[in-house]
């Protein structure tokens, strides 16, 4: 583990404090003949080794401090970063006028360019699709494969892309692709929702409505950890590949799998026919694969620190907490009392309050 953490020396270290390390004696260089005793506050020391200068470790990527192993501490601590950790005094508001500024030119042009039947291309690319078959549950899997294909291609092709044009050029490209993409596949499950065969019908039975409303409100919880890091979405702040070990992380190492697996049984049993179907067959077997390659990319780039984190964290929710792999620290409730499950919360709600206004935008496109 000593290759995955930085040293912070900005205090002097350990050594010269008798009280932690009473073990250890100053060794005092010979006196020269005939010279003055040194000070023995000044008194020079000879090289340490470096095992006893590594006594405090950092998670990789600055998450929370804790004693490492290499300074005797009682546990290795966090190897990966403390998530959804929001200071607001590190925020800077011309960062955040930024962002502003981004996302109404990012909807503009999404708008204009795609969006828009007179001016956009979404509209052609969607018959070029549906030209395929006339089927919507054939249409439905096709347009969620497309997606898959290029945002997890994408995905896998960042480190490389990074290195030929930069994180945050790689970011906008990545972005401007996939979610053009995302769009149409929102819209035309809005759209056909309700086509295809009905397999079955529960929407009258007492307690569905509000088994599949909480089932929504929880998977959101799980689907957004990309909330965490706004600016790095938007390529405001230099975008990194995270590697979080808290909160959500504890619970499941594949939140995002884990949330769109909730909220496709929750839609596909309320909605209950064939297209819905066809939706949750290609949005879940795409986040099966991304945890399997959200996996291998955090390997390659992390080593050892993501093979310690994988085995104490996992990808079936609570398994590792059950079987005695994952901690739960005392006041482990703390790390949800943070501002962006606070603004998932309401964004969840908002969204749910929105949906006859999604519903009625969709429906005046011909998609």
């Amino acid at each position: 583990m000593a290759s995955h953490l930085r040293l912070h020396l900005a205090a002097p270290p350990p050594l010269l404090l008798p009280h932690r390390h009473s073990h250890l004696r100053r060794v005092h260089l010979p006196r020269p003949p005939g010279g003055p005793a040194p000070s023995p506050a000044r008194a020079p020391l000879l090289p340490l080794p470096r095992p006893l200068l590594l006594y405090r470790a950092r998670a990789v990527g600055g998450g929370a401090e804790g004693e490492g192993e290499a300074a005797g501490g009682k546990g290795p601590g966090l190897v990966g970063e403390d998530s959804a950790a929001f200071r607001l005094g590190d925020q800077s508001v011309a960062s955040w006028a930024y962002f502003a500024t981004i996302l109404a030119a990012v909807l503009l042009a999404l708008n204009v360019l795609w969006i828009d039947p007179g001016t956009g291309v979404g509209t052609r690319f969607l018959d070029a699709v549906a030209s395929v078959s006339d089927s919507h549950e054939v249409v439905m899997l096709l347009l969620t494969i497309i997606f898959a294909v290029v945002h997890s291609g994408m995905a896998s092709l960042r480190e490389s892309g990074e290195k030929i044009i930069g994180e945050r050029p790689f970011r906008v490209l990545f972005a401007g692709i996939s979610l053009p993409l995302a769009v149409t596949t929102i819209v035309y499950f809005i759209n056909h929702r309700y086509d295809g065969i009905q397999l079955w019908q529960v929407q009258g039975i007492a307690g569905i409505h509000e088994l599949v409303w909480l089932s929504s409100f929880i998977s959101f919880f799980f689907l957004y950890p990309s909330t965490f890091n706004l600016l790095e979405v938007a390529a405001v702040d230099k975008p990194k590949l995270h590697m979080w070990e808290t909160g959500i992380m504890r619970i499941t190492r594949h939140p995002q799998m884990v949330g769109q697996v909730i909220w496709c049984l929750a839609h596909t049993l309320w909605i209950g026919n064939s297209v819905a179907v066809a939706a949750s067959v290609g949005l879940v077997g795409h986040h099966l694969f991304g945890a399997w390659n959200g996996d291998r990319r955090l390997a390659s780039r992390y080593g050892e620190a993501f093979e310690v984190l994988k085995k104490r964290t996992s990808v079936v929710p609570f398994a590792a907490i059950v079987d005695g792999r994952q901690k739960l620290p005392k006041d482990y409730y703390k790390e949800f009392f943070r501002l962006p499950y606070i603004a998932i919360t309401a964004l969840t709600l908002g969204a749910y309050f929105a949906h006859p206004l999604m519903q009625a935008s969709s429906y005046q496109l011909p998609w």
